[in-house]
């Protein structure tokens, strides 16, 4: 199917404004926002959540539902205003040359019917091709898209894929009719960092394969380092900077874009003497935007009377035509000027064990035939062998991919599951058999827990007091109801929010606060050990930054033992003392954070640090993409259990790997790996991430 040639812009949006009318009032989503995207070029869309990021791709898509309008400017796909369009004519154009990848794969998806089926409508709805060769296209595509046994595929139901494969069909559909343009909404941000490289490099390729321009929406810096070739960043409805990707990394112009850089994690950071920053005050709502310049209020340079007046344009960079910024006061700041830091902190002294983990297992039960019951049982083993400790003030954190049961031990030490076998104590106290209900209130006060996601943990019909002092009431804090909420508002105080926040519903509240009110119940008790579930991978970077910071100031003043479960290496290598990796339910490397992040390395360890996307020009990575999936922990591979996956395994002579589980072995004090590499093999290792020299 070949389209028509076309050399102009692709995608040319110009001052482009969307307002969603509500019965009392027009709110305006994205104002005079601009920018053009030529043929096989990918430009980067990034900013926090509600910025407009995701509005400006239903603009394109020109599908803002009943209440969306575009007030302002034009879209123009190939030369042709979208706007002015019939209903036909956007059909024509939708699916066929503009195709669009959203964050949630199974929402694309028909659960009902095979993924060979939908792939095949596409052609034939849009291009008229016969069913013989609609198949033949979408054999091609899902094998282009690096898929294993592509009929198998085809044949499948989409509740039989991994997510990360039913992204993968996700983006064969999107390019099974050959878009001009491909547009993709957050499309990795719930696979793992893994399968997360491998989509990005998957994207990357077929970019080239297909000569497809790319508008990539993200929130993640690093990926879109790695993804594009310009970038645009938005804040509240506004572009507020442009530029080539080394412009905008290299030479920010903006205060907006500073501030987002210097509240992510880059290589170098340290939570003690470099601690991140986060950008303070709050996200202006929509119809609540002030005066001037949309960013001021939290703006370090802002100047009242010149930073609040009118509207304020997008101005050209000097010496550069395609770097833009939306500040008036660019060319006054001096942008390498250091942050001034905040006071250094002292980590506080790591003191005695307070939990130790000898040996635990934790193995389920499944019937073979899920569905129906009955048939022969399969064993999961969820947890295999896992011993470690963790000491007073000390933040260990585990790693690994979805499935490696990072979970699974949670829940055990938790008391929502027991173990099969092995030993947890806490303290002197043995609790690993003992129930969640089984366990006295000291206990349960001890092991907390903060969630991955705000939303899902905190009552939606009950105030934020009154869920910190329920909490209270239930680990015995306080005599009376006077005393206890004192106790919640002191609480709210060590978690940074306004006292008057007790009385406010969660739906009042923002992913970030939410996420606060559940750090405060789980401190209610003076938990000595708190469980952190990925709990800022649902928020935002400069809300994560405070949430960071918030938990090691929590630590340094309770002298609690974090245990930081989490797939982003940035954070892990930012805030933990000690890494331990898991997979398969085995650990496979455990050690300080610079023994873990400096070779040598498990060859697990050292795939997963060259699929973290970092967002910085001057990293140097070696590249290495893990082929196929995690196995099933119903039907784990013989021996070494990452054998399947590892490209190391040819330096092993024979076939150890296949037929034996390796032994965990100390690499040096404190530093342990569950390989089979020789000790000269090890030493070969080269580090994974490098940082050029200035």
């Amino acid at each position: 199917m070949v389209k028509d040639a076309y050399d102009g812009p692709i995608l040319e949006i110009d001052k482009l404004s969307i307002s969603f009318f509500t019965r009392l009032r027009e709110i305006p989503a994205v104002m005079d926002f601009s920018v053009s995207i030529q043929p096989g070029e990918a430009v980067g869309l990034v900013g926090e959540s509600g910025c407009g990021k995701s509005t400006v791709a239903l603009g394109v898509m020109q599908d803002l539902g009943v209440n969306g309008r575009v007030v302002g400017g034009s879209i123009r796909f190939k030369g042709r205003d979208l706007g002015a369009m019939t209903q036909d004519e956007l059909r024509g154009i939708r699916g066929s040359e503009i195709a669009m990848i959203y964050q949630e794969p199974m929402a694309s998806l028909n659960p009902a019917m095979k993924v060979g089926r939908q792939l095949m409508e596409v052609p034939m709805i849009h291009a008229g091709m016969s069913e013989k060769e609609a198949h033949a296209r979408a054999l091609q595509v899902v094998t282009d898209v690096k898929l294993p046994d592509p009929e198998r595929i085809l044949d499948a139901y989409p509740h039989q894929l991994s997510g990360g494969q039913q992204q993968r069909i996700v983006i064969a559909m999107a390019l099974m009719s050959e878009p001009s343009l491909l547009i993709l909404d957050e499309p990795t941000t719930a696979l793992d960092v893994t399968v997360e490289a491998a989509v990005v490099e998957l994207v990357k390729d077929l970019g080239k394969k297909y000569g497809t321009s790319m508008l990539f929406i993200s929130h993640n810096l690093g990926l879109v380092l790695e993804t594009c070739d310009r970038i645009c960043v938005m804040y509240s409805g506004e572009a507020v900077e442009r530029g080539s990707i080394e412009d905008v990394f290299d030479e920010m112009q903006h205060p907006y874009t500073q501030a987002l850089f210097r509240s992510i994690p880059l290589p170098g950071a340290d939570k003690n003497a470099r601690p991140l920053i986060a950008i303070p005050g709050n996200f202006p709502l929509p119809h609540e935007r002030p005066e001037g310049c949309n960013f001021g209020p939290r703006c370090d340079y802002f100047e009242a009377g010149r930073c609040d007046q009118g509207d304020i344009p997008m101005f050209a960079v000097p010496g550069d035509d395609v770097h833009n910024t939306r500040c008036l006061r660019f060319e006054e700041i001096d942008w390498q000027a250091p942050p001034a830091l905040a006071e250094v902190k002292t980590k506080g002294d790591i003191g005695d064990v307070v939990l130790r983990m000898d040996n635990l297992k934790k193995y389920y039960e499944v019937a073979a035939n899920a569905l129906f019951g009955g048939g022969a049982t399969k064993v999961v083993k969820a947890n295999e062998t896992l011993s470690f400790e963790a000491r007073e003030s000390e933040t260990l954190a585990i790693v690994g991919e979805s499935g490696c049961g990072k979970s699974t031990f949670a829940k055990v030490l938790m008391g929502l599951e027991t173990a099969t076998e092995g030993t947890i104590t806490l303290g002197n106290r043995e609790i690993q058999d003992i129930p969640i209900e089984k366990r006295d209130t000291q206990t349960v006060a001890d092991v907390q827990m903060v969630f991955q996601n705000p939303f899902d943990t905190l009552n939606p019909s009950m105030t934020v007091g009154r869920q910190i002092i329920r909490a209270l009431e239930i680990f015995k804090i306080g005599k009376n109801e006077r005393e206890r909420r004192t106790r919640m508002l002191e609480l709210l105080d060590l978690v940074k929010l306004p006292r008057e926040f007790a009385g406010r519903m969660p739906r009042q509240l923002s992913g970030g606060q939410k996420q606060r009110v559940g750090i405060a119940r789980a401190f209610a008790g003076d938990a000595r050990i708190v469980v952190a579930d990925e709990p800022v991978s649902a928020l935002d970077v400069s809300v994560q930054a405070a949430v960071t910071d918030l938990l090691m100031e929590i630590q340094r003043e309770h002298k609690t033992t974090l245990l930081f479960i989490s797939h982003d290496l940035s954070i892990v290598r930012y805030l933990a003392d000690r890494v331990m990796v898991m997979y398969l339910g085995h650990v496979v490397e455990l050690g300080t954070t610079d023994q873990v992040f400096s070779p040598p390395y498990h060859p697990y360890t050292e795939a997963l640090l060259s699929a973290v996307p970092i967002a910085d020009t001057r990293v140097k990575k070696k590249h290495i993409v893990l082929e196929g999936d995690i196995p099933s922990a119903m039907n784990p591979p013989p021996g070494c259990p990452f054998q399947t996956r590892c490209g190391w395994k040819n330096q092993v002579p024979g076939n150890l790997c296949e037929t034996e589980v390796p032994p965990l072995r100390d690499m040096a004090t404190g530093h342990q790996v569950k390989c089979h590499l020789s000790e000269e093999k090890f030493a070969q290792m080269e580090p994974v991430i490098q940082i050029a020299a200035e």
